[in-house]
């Protein structure tokens, strides 16, 4: 497993920005991160991604020194120990409603003694070949990184204890599936849900975790930005959409 870099700029007051990948394709994820993100965020929720395509979609990320992160598809620790196992350097999980369900997170993604992840030779310690599972354990606790998802009226409302548990790294607001909890399916900018947005991230700023926020535009990155959030991620696919728009809206002109 190396560094992980998101990590340590995070840890420095750095913002990162990547984005959400949901494609079994190596040599893609590749050329997507030489483009110059700080991570990307493979997406087993909303795609068909399984641990078995971690491994080398990890791999085309280490080449360039860019983060491998999974979103995994629930908060499971089978699943969460075979994403990580295969290669990813940290993972963001959805649906976690409760204090006690973002504490599970953490215990999962951890080795002894903050966690319980079950230990074996695999990938991301490079199968005990480049160092001992001692030493490894070590370095996994202090690397991995641990994203949890406020997307839920329930989560948004318990957010205070959330910003209580070790392990936790980065808090982050999901605004379409908050606008749907909340009674406004895919209307975040509806007043109640941007009433709550703006509490948990009040809340999250004034504590040691990081806030996170889906940001689809660079205009949204740099409002979240001036509003305290440092964890930036967006979608592969909006990116295509502005670019081929950018270009033939103009030509066909």
């Amino acid at each position: 497993m190396l560094e992980n870099s998101t990590k340590q700029k995070l840890r420095e007051g750095h913002a990162v920005y990547g984005t959400f990948f949901r494609y079994a394709a190596p040599s893609l994820a590749e050329f997507v991160a030489m483009q110059g993100w700080d991570f990307l965020l493979f997406d087993a929720e909303h795609g068909t991604l399984e641990p078995r395509d971690m491994a080398d979609l990890a791999r085309a990320c280490e080449l360039h020194e860019v983060t491998p992160l999974a979103r995994v598809t629930t908060n499971s620790a089978p699943v969460i120990l075979r994403f990580l196992d295969a290669g990813a350097h940290g993972v963001q999980v959805p649906w976690v409603n409760t204090a006690a369900a973002a504490e599970q997170v953490v215990v999962s993604s951890k080795y002894q003694p903050r966690g319980s992840r079950g230990l074996a030779g695999s990938r991301q310690g490079g199968w005990g070949n480049t160092e001992s599972l001692a030493d490894f354990t070590a370095r996994a606790n202090r690397e991995t990184l641990v994203v949890i998802h406020i997307e839920t009226a329930e989560a948004a409302a318990a957010v205070e204890e959330y910003t209580s548990i070790d392990g936790i790294d980065v808090l982050f607001i999901g605004p379409t599936d908050l606008s749907h909890s909340l009674g406004h399916p895919a209307n975040p900018g509806h007043p109640d849900v941007q009433e709550v947005m703006k509490r948990v991230a009040e809340v999250v700023v004034a504590s040691d975790k990081t806030l996170g926020i889906f940001a689809g535009s660079r205009a949204a990155a740099t409002d979240w930005y001036d509003r305290g959030a440092r964890y930036f991620a967006t979608g592969l696919e909006g990116l295509i959409k502005q670019g081929s728009q950018a270009y033939l809206r103009p030509a066909r002109d």
